[in-house]
C-alpha cells in the first residue's frame, strides 16, 4: 500500500514539474516576443527619425540652393542693367558727335557755296578806336592779312565767347582764353605764355579762324547759325 502511494506521489510530482515547465516556457516565449516587438519598434522609430532628419537636411539644401540662384540672378540682372546703361550712354555720345559733325559739314558746305561773309555794318577808321585786348586784337588781325572791315565781326565773336578776357575759362567744357580754345593748351603752339598773354591767344585764335572759316566774319556767321564756332 505504501509503495502504491509512493508511486502515485512520484507521478504527481512529475506531472507538476511538466506543467510548471510548460508554463515557464510559455512565459519565456512571450517575454522574447515582447522584447523582439520592442526592438522592432525602436528600429522603426529610429528609421523614422533618420528619415525626418534627412528630409530636413534636403529642405535646407534646397533652400540654400534657391537662395544662391536668386543671388546669382540678381547679380546677373544688375550687371546686364549696367551694361545696357553704359551702351545707351555710349550710343547717345556717338549720336551727338555724328550730329555735330553733320552740322559742321553742312555749315562749311553752305559757307563755301555762298562765298566769303562780308560785313555790312560800320567799319572802324583804325584800331586806335579800341583799347586793351581789343586794340591788340585789331592790330594783330591786320598783321594776319585781314581787312579792317573784319574787325567788327571778330569783336562781336570774342565778346560773346569770352568778353575779350584772357583769363576766361568755361567751367563745364574747360575752354580757355579770349578765343576759348578747347583745350587751352592748344595755344601753346604759338608760345608757352598762352595762359597769361592776350597776344598769344589772339594769334592762335586768328589762325584757327582762318583755317576753318577763312575770315572773322565767316566765323561770326557760323556762330550765329549754330551757337559756336
Amino acid at each position: 500500500m505504501k509503495r502504491l502511494w509512493s508511486r502515485l506521489g512520484v507521478r504527481a510530482a512529475s506531472v507538476g514539474l511538466l506543467v510548471s515547465g510548460l508554463a515557464g516556457g510559455v512565459y519565456l516565449g512571450q517575454d522574447r516576443d515582447v522584447q523582439q516587438q520592442g526592438a522592432e519598434a525602436q528600429l522603426v522609430a529610429q528609421a523614422n527619425l533618420d528619415e525626418i532628419r534627412l528630409l530636413k537636411q534636403r529642405q535646407a539644401d534646397h533652400a540654400a540652393a534657391r537662395a544662391h540662384r536668386a543671388q546669382a540672378e540678381q547679380a546677373a540682372a544688375a550687371k546686364a542693367a549696367s551694361e545696357v546703361k553704359a551702351a545707351a550712354s555710349k550710343a547717345r555720345t556717338l549720336e551727338k558727335k555724328v550730329i555735330e559733325a553733320k552740322e559742321a559739314a553742312e555749315a562749311e558746305k553752305a559757307e563755301k557755296e555762298s562765298g566769303p561773309v562780308v560785313f555790312t555794318g560800320e567799319i572802324p577808321a583804325s584800331c586806335n578806336e579800341y583799347s586793351g585786348s581789343r586794340e591788340i586784337g585789331c592790330a594783330l588781325m591786320l598783321d594776319a592779312g585781314f581787312g579792317l572791315d573784319q574787325f567788327p565781326c571778330l569783336d562781336k565773336l570774342w565778346k560773346k565767347e569770352s568778353g575779350w578776357n584772357y583769363k576766361a575759362e568755361n567751367s563745364s567744357s574747360g575752354a580757355y582764353g579770349i578765343p576759348q580754345a578747347l583745350p587751352g593748351s592748344k595755344m601753346g603752339s604759338v608760345a608757352d605764355d598762352w595762359k597769361t598773354n592776350p597776344a598769344t591767344q589772339i594769334k592762335w585764335g586768328l589762325g584757327y579762324i582762318e583755317g576753318r572759316y577763312d575770315t572773322p566774319c565767316g566765323a561770326w556767321g557760323h556762330s550765329q547759325d549754330v551757337g559756336w564756332y
